[in-house]
């Protein structure tokens, strides 16, 4: 039988480091959803699934220091932003521990029987199972928090799901190191170590998501990888949620009074955004609306500056390199697109930050720079330069949906002065999950009140990746109707065994 070998590859050389496994044949992909499916049963006790996830992170910790080298090794993303990922990581696992202890995920609600009403109400008790098997593709840019370990990971397992990870080939390594401590931890709580599996390979991850006992997906990705994804769920004879976050293009609109005021503060800020992680990141700023103007003229005059004084960076992989090149080359050749900082090679192995600007007008006139609003992953930006709030308003509506929005607003439209903050809280709200006033959407906190998602192509459904809310991701609601007390689950008995919350209403 021939096999693929799986390399890790040196960003910074473009050369193999070591073949870290082969990619997955269908029926190795087959026998690990079966054994995941297997693994349910167990995975069902709420306190065993906690002690699990807070082993996990603990040996997560306790290896940090070869995790952190091993991503390094395959990412470029250097031990100080890797430190603060796996930080990031284990954090999450643990808050979904505590999330499976506190209960309230299960959204248990009792209504109890009232017959004097029309038409009568039974006995109604409802809370929210798992799923099953849930594939998980990981993301290039996150080698932990949105990979094996990651936020797709932790949510599934805490809602009692099964995972079978794609590992993304950009990190295989840094993926079995992973998994081998997922797996400890497992077998340590007292669980399969099937619990959690990784399988390797491009069509592994078609196999994957077409298997009839995978029950859920989720992916972080390409709008075109996610797509075919989204399809293929919808596409089987009995089709599956598909929770994939794709593409951003994370407009930033800066208005005339906040130019006025603070001009180079928000020119400094956004070049400090759009180079984080030398701009991989899915929420990177990258349309940026700046007035006409002297005040405009400043901002770009001190995002030149920054740029300009950037030193070149290592991106994921040499083909996300030569993407990011013929994209910026595709961008900076249209007509009335200039480069105040030309972004491009750096060297033979890394790239250099810079921005295109336009003129809305420009942009507005037809379709011929519609690239201008598609996501160019790497360290690039442009700027709108508009004449006026209905110009601004105009760019905005031509934008798909989006991951965040930020707004740029003075001190006075920050407190709600009479003016456009208002009119532009609305109409971004249309087309983005998370909205940021005077900040910069790079950085996603973990945080019971984060959404991290938005309107297609941002992602494929109304759900959040980040925050207590992704565990709901893998769970679905069930009704029971008069069925005696001793015949429900643990869960909805009247005495509450278990002291979980619960909404109780009538009676």
């Amino acid at each position: 039988m021939t096999t693929t070998p799986v390399w890790s590859v040196d960003p910074r050389t473009g050369k193999q480091r070591e073949q870290v496994a082969v990619e997955a044949t269908s029926r190795e992909v087959d026998e690990a959803v079966r054994a995941s499916h297997a693994a349910r049963g167990p995975l069902a006790d709420a306190a065993v699934r906690a002690a699990f996830l807070r082993t996990a992170a603990a040996l997560l910790d306790e290896a940090a220091a070869h995790v952190i080298e091993a991503a390094d090794a395959e990412t470029a993303l250097g031990p100080g932003r890797l430190t603060g990922e796996l930080a990031r990581t284990t954090g999450q696992l643990r808050a979904f521990a505590d999330a499976v202890e506190e209960g309230s995920y299960l959204d248990i609600r009792i209504d109890r029987a009232d017959p004097s009403l029309t038409p009568p109400r039974p006995e109604l008790r409802r809370y929210k199972v798992p799923l099953g098997v849930v594939a998980v593709y990981a993301a290039s840019n996150f080698p932990l928090a949105f990979s094996v370990p990651g936020g797709d990971t932790a949510s599934a397992l805490a809602a009692g799901c099964p995972v079978v990870v794609k590992a993304h080939p950009d990190h295989p390594a840094t993926s079995e190191l992973c998994a081998s401590l997922l797996r400890r931890a497992a077998v340590a709580s007292g669980l399969p170590p099937e619990v959690v599996s990784v399988v390797h390979g491009f069509d592994a991850g078609l196999e994957l998501i077409r298997h009839p006992l995978v029950s859920a997906a989720g992916f972080t990705g390409s709008i075109r990888g996610g797509r075919a994804l989204f399809d293929a769920a919808a596409a089987r004879p009995v089709p599956i949620p598909f929770h994939g976050e794709l593409g951003s293009l994370n407009p930033v609109v800066v208005t005339p009074a906040a130019a006025a005021e603070r001009a180079e503060e928000i020119g400094a800020g956004l070049a400090g955004s759009v180079t984080l992680g030398v701009g991989q990141f899915c929420v990177k700023p990258g349309l940026v609306l700046v007035p006409d103007g002297a005040d405009g003229d400043r901002v770009t005059g001190e995002l030149t500056k920054a740029l300009g004084e950037t030193e070149p960076g290592v991106l994921l992989d040499h083909r996300m390199r030569e993407n990011f090149l013929s994209g910026v080359r595709e961008r900076a050749a249209l007509p009335g697109v200039d480069a105040p900082v030309t972004p491009g090679s750096g060297g033979e192995h890394t790239v250099g930050a810079g921005y295109l600007t336009v003129r809305a007008e420009d942009l507005l006139a037809g379709e011929e720079h519609d690239v201008l609003l598609e996501e160019c992953f790497g360290p690039v930006t442009v700027v709108v330069r508009y004449a006026g709030q209905t110009e601004a308003g105009a760019v905005l509506g031509r934008l798909g949906g989006n991951l965040s929005a930020t707004l740029q607003l003075s001190a006075a439209e920050a407190e709600g002065a009479p003016g456009p903050a208002a009119e532009l809280i609305g109409q971004v709200t249309q087309l983005a999950g998370r909205i940021v006033v005077n900040g910069w959407p790079t950085g996603v906190a973990v945080a019971p009140a984060q959404h991290h998602g938005g309107p297609y192509p941002a992602a494929t459904s109304h759900s959040t990746s980040v925050g207590g809310t992704a565990i709901e991701r893998w769970l679905r609601p069930v009704a029971y109707q008069s069925v005696p007390d001793a015949l429900l689950p643990a869960e909805l008995r009247e005495a509450n065994p278990l002291g979980l919350p619960r909404r109780v209403t009538g009676g």
